[in-house]
């Protein structure tokens, strides 16, 4: 179930950073940028490739924040109370998620 959960994370950041991409460097040419008021000494290429993952680390983390704070009550207080037994009973999950076996 978890790597479903890391699924839901995972590919709409990846969507929404290939748009966040695509509508900064429409806008911004990557040589005009400077970092902490100096030019950046790197390729286009490598400039798009270190903004993409920057941008999809952030949608991944906002993703998370989401998934985490939509877990049921039940099964942030299990893991409170019991920190060996993962989200709490499987049971108690099936009956707040039906769908995700």
């Amino acid at each position: 179930m978890w790597t479903r959960r890391w699924m839901w994370i995972g590919w709409p950041a990846f969507v929404a950073a290939g748009v966040m991409e695509m509508l900064v460097f429409a806008a911004f040419d990557p040589h005009d940028m400077l970092w902490m008021g100096q030019a950046v000494e790197l390729s286009r290429t490598a400039i798009y490739t270190l903004a993409f993952f920057a941008f999809w680390a952030v949608f991944a983390v906002a993703g998370w924040m989401t998934m985490v704070l939509a877990l049921p009550s039940a099964a942030v207080n299990a893991q409170a109370q019991a920190p060996s037994a993962g989200l709490g009973d499987p049971e108690q999950l099936q009956a707040c998620y039906p769908n995700n076996a």
